[in-house]
């Protein structure tokens, strides 16, 4: 059909619906098993919670540098452990994952250090951070550090025939982007993580396994650092921070390159120990609390996504049948307009700024102009229900987040009506 057919816009509406529930249906299964996945990863928090014996004293901040504050000194133990890491740091002052990752890279290498990246190009907004884009920033190799990458097999996954090539060379540090972030590969499995970091420090013990930890917190049994990484980086506007923690980030790992990053953060001699957390302590406790829970919504999400969008016809990954190892999951809609249809009914299915149309736009630490929808309560928040795109060939859109499978739901059946509308789906013939 063509837009400028006449639709029958209640038989439109049912269409989309007995699609999207349709699908719901039959993974009945599939979000039975993602809600039980909740129960081992809450004991954990909970767990973490008792050892440490968290009080209502410690929702309290100090103010000003935040020395000597017990609650987040309590925040970090917890989220050590958590982890399974020696150490953490919990930081609302970190703006971004991106900031995160930058101060472990800026604190644990030195001007002539190897940094190897086993999974590709980076995600964009670490291009101009290394030095890929942009010049006289202060990146990685304006410093004098030397960067390579390992390039994915044609199916997205790990070369590891050529990682012992690399491996030939002394590297200070192997960066691992767990996530697929903007490019069309399966993300990283905790086995995947687990070969890596056997792998690197069988041939180099010292090689520092640094992960990009980012939406795949609690998607899984076991975390990194449980599994040979050194250190990993995060952001609590995503997975750990259970949709209500404001802002901020977490580095984790051994304890002496949590202490090197966190110099970075704030300065030599100074370290991990200050901080303020403007009094939002029992936020990001709380946040902690509600990230099994919310993991397993958006896993929900991101399965109907997949279901519905495949049984359209469309490029999905990951697809329906495989398992998953972040939150993301990527649908390829082949036309920059489709890819607008789609942003904008998620948008005017959001709680926060339905009234808004997503358009192309320019974006801090990208190189193409994104579309995004992003309806939410925290600004930037993916975990969140949410979705955003770079506006460039195949024109593939990533989706994730969500506190409930429902409000998908309603995206999906807003987003399915409106494609209809603008050419881009047939509405079945009723007669």
């Amino acid at each position: 059909m063509t837009p400028s057919d006449e639709i029958n816009e209640e038989l439109l509406k049912a269409w989309a619906k007995e699609k999207v529930l349709g699908v719901a249906h039959r993974q009945r299964l599939l979000r039975e098993k993602r809600t039980e996945a909740v129960m081992p990863c809450l004991q954990r928090v909970l767990e973490a919670f008792s050892q440490e014996s968290l009080g209502t004293q410690h929702f309290a901040s100090m103010t000003g540098s935040g020395h000597d504050d017990y609650g987040r000194e309590l925040i970090d133990r917890v989220f050590a452990r958590v982890l399974g890491a020696q150490r953490a740091a919990v930081r609302l002052q970190l703006v971004s994952g991106t900031h995160a990752i930058a101060a472990a890279l800026f604190g644990v290498l030195r001007p002539g250090d190897q940094l190897l990246s086993v999974t590709g190009r980076p995600y964009e907004t670490l291009e101009e951070v290394i030095g890929l884009r942009g010049s006289d920033q202060g990146s990685l190799m304006d410093f004098g550090v030397l960067y390579e990458e390992l390039s994915l097999d044609i199916d997205g996954r790990i070369n590891f025939i050529s990682l012992e090539k690399f491996l030939e060379i002394p590297r200070k540090m192997i960066f691992i982007q767990r996530s697929c972030g903007y490019s069309w590969r399966p993300s990283l499995s905790i086995d995947c993580l687990e070969e890596i970091c056997a792998r690197v420090h069988h041939s180099q013990p010292e090689c520092v396994c640094f992960v990009d930890n980012c939406y795949g917190e609690f998607v899984e049994e076991r975390e990194p650092c449980e599994v040979g990484a050194d250190l990993i980086a995060g952001s609590l506007i995503k997975n750990l921070g259970g949709t209500i923690v404001p802002t901020g980030g977490y580095l984790a790992g051994r304890s002496d390159l949590v202490e090197q990053a966190c110099c970075r953060l704030t300065a030599p001699g100074i370290g991990i120990n200050a901080g303020t957390g403007f009094d939002l302590n029992r936020v990001i406790l709380q946040g902690l609390f509600l990230a099994p829970q919310m993991v397993a919504e958006a896993l929900i999400g991101a399965d109907l996504v997949a279901g519905v969008f495949e049984e359209l016809g469309f490029m999905v990954q990951p697809s329906t049948n495989e398992e998953r190892h972040d939150v993301i999951q990527a649908v390829q809609l082949g036309d920059p307009l489709a890819l607008q249809v789609v942003c904008k009914a998620f948008q005017r299915s959001s709680p926060v700024g339905a009234y808004l149309d997503p358009l192309p736009a320019s974006m801090p630490g990208y190189e193409n102009d994104l579309v995004m929808a992003g309806g939410t309560f925290v600004d930037g928040s993916t975990s969140e229900f949410s979705a955003d795109a770079p506006l460039k060939p195949p024109y593939n859109l990533f989706v994730q987040g969500g506190t409930h499978h429902s409000h998908i739901q309603i995206g999906l059946i807003r987003a399915l009506c409106d494609l209809v509308k603008a050419g881009f789906l047939d509405l079945p013939q009723t007669g």
